[in-house]
């Protein structure tokens, strides 16, 4: 069986919403799929001051752990158009896997969240595709797969690069139903190049 990670960081909880959502598209298509976050790399009294979530109850993946999965999607708060230090840091530690090609082959995505309409969504996904260049990882793009990225009548995050979704910069605007229905369906579109 197909076996996927959604690796995240989420400080409000909009990643993990637009993860919960691709994680519901991938099992649709029988996929088997977890969603896991990267370590916190902040302490408790940042956190706090930064009214950040806790999501103690998603379990912490491990680098060493990258190689028995088929595929990931990393779900990418933006911070100033590139990925968070959360995320960089796991990444970094990923040499030996690296050195010994241990993830040559794969397949990844990803999905973000910005504060602002132009907050960044496109050049994050950019910056932070070297990370699978290096590595050997084929990424895998959303494409303009779903009408939802065709919608201009509202403000909808998302690309042809993956699901997104405007936070506002103070985290009071929840992902939209169709911005999780674009999320979902990268989540199928996904399963669907890996199976």
């Amino acid at each position: 069986m197909v076996k996927v990670a959604i690796i995240i960081h989420s400080n409000w909880g909009h990643i993990r919403k637009l993860g919960e959502a691709i994680l519901k598209g991938l099992k649709e298509e029988g996929v088997e799929a977890s969603l896991v976050r990267v370590p916190e790399t902040l302490p408790t009294e940042v956190l706090e001051k930064m009214y950040s979530g806790n999501f103690d109850d998603i379990p912490v993946i491990k680098v060493e752990d990258l190689p028995s999965y088929d595929g990931f999607l990393f779900g990418l708060p933006t911070r100033y158009g590139t990925a968070p230090a959360q995320i960089k840091t796991f990444f970094d530690a990923t040499g030996g896997l690296w050195a010994s090609k241990a993830l040559v082959g794969k397949y990844a995505g990803v999905f973000t969240s910005t504060a602002t309409q132009h907050g960044g969504q496109e050049t994050t996904v950019l910056t932070f595709l070297p990370h699978f260049a290096h590595h050997g990882i084929i990424f895998v793009p959303l494409g303009y797969t779903h009408g939802n990225l065709f919608d201009n009548s509202e403000v909808v995050g998302g690309g042809p690069w993956g699901a997104g979704t405007i936070a506002n910069g103070d985290g009071s605007r929840q992902p939209s139903e169709k911005e999780l229905a674009i999320a979902t369906h990268q989540g199928s579109s996904f399963a669907k190049t890996l199976l």
